[in-house]
């Protein structure tokens, strides 16, 4: 009997791989399914890649199986467009459309190709007689754990149109949050370019004439101990300019290295929750996605356990995902949230005291998700409050950053002046 290699997820969204003798691929698949696996490949043993077996064209019932692995494209998806497909499905279902229907409605409008192609795929697993979440596990980078959950959540209760709408609203909101915070970040990130930009132009163009013109006139003259500094940093940004670019991108390769390290990354992270102004910022944003995301698989029917787990995953945080690893620990045991989530002593006293109330109430989703909707609006007044404090700060140091450079070549001319009188 032919033996077959797979790669399958489990009901709690782990990956397991091994091998199984069936009769064909088909056979393998309803074996792995009947013991509560989602395969994600299935191939014979021993042969090519997965990738490359999609250009074979199968004439029999596997058809949809083969179509089930992960493409590979050259554009991605993103999560605006993901956002769009998730709420443009979840209304054809709820106005009565079969799913498959629905798939393939909006697989002909969709622009981008490499999600149209995403989205035919979907629709030839479900023909082959798989369900929307085994379907959506074959392509993780478009579709994560949070996704694939909630579908499947809502596959085994029999509301799928509820909980994509639920998870559309979860988009929404997740991409109204981000465009917050990126736009408190790129005033600050647009001035110091333009400071940038202003002092290298006045160090390469003007600074140097200024030094010929001292040079001429003061004729070996000691100059100010500030202009012999940038007259000093014009020459060596001048005749050293390939050292300068080579010391900036080794300096943000070095960065970038050390903040995918763990330790960088949580030195980083645990940083940027306690950092100056911006640190309350990146921290209500932070809460207010755990709220929402956490709210919301709850509110699916996604167990406790798992939920805290993608949850933990999809934080963006490496403090917070191990206090959330911490929480999950506790309630394993048999304790509450609150209390753990209390003990971390990362999140507000508000949210652990309305996780409390949630969880006494029998109500903690819709608690879970008036801190969302709490926080989502802190962030709002954070933003505002950070732009008029934000803006003023950085005009006074573009303006120390020239007034600096103004000063230090007009002392000398000062001299000049007496000399001449």
């Amino acid at each position: 009997m032919p033996r077959f290699a797979y790669t399958a997820v489990d009901t709690r969204g782990s990956e397991k791989s091994g091998l199984l003798e069936a009769s064909d691929s088909k056979s393998a698949v309803s074996v792995l399914r009947g013991q509560g696996l989602f395969p994600t490949d299935v191939a014979p043993a021993k042969v090519a890649p997965p990738v490359k077996r999609l250009e074979t064209k199968s004439k029999s019932a596997g058809k949809g199986l083969q179509r089930e692995i992960s493409f590979s494209f050259g554009r991605g998806v993103s999560a605006k467009e993901l956002a769009g497909f998730t709420r443009q499905l979840a209304t054809l279902l709820k106005a009565g459309m079969p799913l498959l229907r629905g798939l393939e409605v909006l697989a002909r409008q969709e622009r981008n190709q490499a999600f149209r192609r995403i989205t035919e795929a979907l629709g030839e697993t479900i023909k082959s007689g798989g369900t929307l979440s085994e379907a959506m596990a074959q392509h993780p980078k478009i579709f994560d754990r949070l996704y694939i959950n909630m579908v499947k959540a809502g596959e085994a209760s029999g509301v799928l149109d509820v909980v994509l709408d639920r998870l559309a609203r979860f988009q929404e909101k997740s991409l109204q949050l981000r465009g917050k915070i990126k736009a408190a970040m790129m005033y600050p990130i647009i001035v110091m370019s333009v400071a940038v930009i202003i002092l290298v132009g006045l160090l390469v163009f003007v600074v140097p004439k200024f030094k010929q013109i001292f040079a001429d006139l003061l004729k070996g003259a000691p100059l100010p101990t500030l202009t012999q500094a940038v007259l000093t940093i014009s020459d060596f940004v001048q005749k050293h300019y390939l050292i300068s670019i080579g010391v900036a991108v080794a300096a943000w390769i070095g960065f970038n290295v050390f903040s995918k390290s763990p330790r960088g990354a949580r030195m980083i992270d645990t940083w940027m929750i306690k950092a100056p102004l911006f640190g309350t910022l990146f921290l209500k944003g932070i809460v207010a996605r755990f709220g929402r995301t956490l709210g919301t698989l709850l509110a699916s029917g996604v167990p406790i356990l798992q939920a805290l787990l993608i949850t933990r995953d999809t934080c963006g945080n490496t403090c917070v995902a191990d206090a959330i690893t911490e929480v999950h620990d506790c309630v394993k045991e048999g304790s509450s949230v609150a209390r753990p989530l209390e003990a971390t002593g990362v999140f507000p006293p508000m949210v652990t005291s309305m996780i409390d109330v949630g969880e006494h109430t029998g109500q903690l989703p819709e608690m879970l998700n008036k801190v969302a909707d709490i926080y989502e609006d802190e962030v709002d007044t954070a933003v505002a409050g950070l732009s008029s404090m934000i803006e003023p700060i950085l005009i006074l140091f573009l303006a120390v950053v020239v007034g600096t450079i103004v000063i230090a070549l007009f002392l000398p001319i000062i001299r000049i002046v007496q000399l001449l009188t």
